[in-house]
This record gives C-alpha cells, sequence and structure tokens, in this order.
C-alpha cells in the first residue's frame, strides 16, 4: 500500500525554519557573552597576582626582620603599573604570637589579604 503524500507533508515550513533561527541566534548571544565575561576575567588577573605578592612580600619582610623593624618599611609600594598600599593590622593570641593581617590595595584595582602568625621579638 502506498502512501500519498499531500503538499502539507512535504519540507519545512516558513514558521519552523523562523524558530530555528531564534534558537540559533539565543545560543550565539550567550556564547559570545560567555566570551566577554571570561576576556573580563582574564585581564583582571594580573592586578590580583601583583597584590597577592605585595602583601605576600610584607607577611614574608614581618616575619624576616621582625615587628619593630618592618614598621619602619613605607606603606606604599610599587609593583608593576600599580601604586599598592599597605596596611597592617596586628592583635596578641592567647598563645603569646601576634596575628598580623596585611591588606595590599590600590584604587581600582582587586587586593590581596594575608594573615602571619609571628613570634614576637625585642627592639
Amino acid at each position: 500500500m502506498r502512501r500519498t503524500v499531500t503538499p502539507r507533508d512535504q519540507g519545512v515550513s516558513l514558521i519552523e525554519m523562523v524558530i530555528a533561527v531564534l534558537v540559533l541566534s539565543i545560543g550565539i548571544v550567550a556564547a559570545f557573552q560567555s566570551l566577554g565575561q571570561s576576556r573580563a576575567v582574564i585581564g583582571g588577573e594580573l592586578p590580583r597576582l601583583l597584590a597577592q605578592t605585595v602583601a605576600l612580600n610584607r607577611a614574608e619582610e614581618l616575619k624576616l626582620l621582625g615587628q619593630p623593624a618592618a614598621r619602619s618599611l613605607p606603606n606604599r609600594v610599587r609593583m608593576g603599573p600599580f601604586e599598592w598600599d599597605i596596611a597592617i593590622t596586628e592583635a596578641a593570641t592567647e598563645a603569646g604570637f601576634v596575628e598580623t593581617t596585611v591588606r595590599a590595595t590600590s584604587p581600582g584595582q582587586p587586593g590581596a589579604m594575608f594573615v602571619v602568625y609571628i613570634i614576637p621579638r625585642e627592639p
């Protein structure tokens, strides 16, 4: 038994093509937005890395020089194309250490923070 093909069963309708193009265009727009977002995140990695390096350097200087000598270090350093402000807060612990928080910030850039525990030394 042969089935007869009516004009209604042949090909793709215009509405189906419009819907397919719409779905594909939404997918392409989403892909471009995610590409732009990843580009922005990758571009912001250098300042974040520099901030971490500045804060870690100061934390190591505090451990090596001790608190009294490290307090005389400048609160502003230049690394890369940025000037970094360094803020240090200290708090004594019950175990006799000094909990020192080192923050490195630069205007308009991501910052970094490290916490280091230091054995107090006499000046």
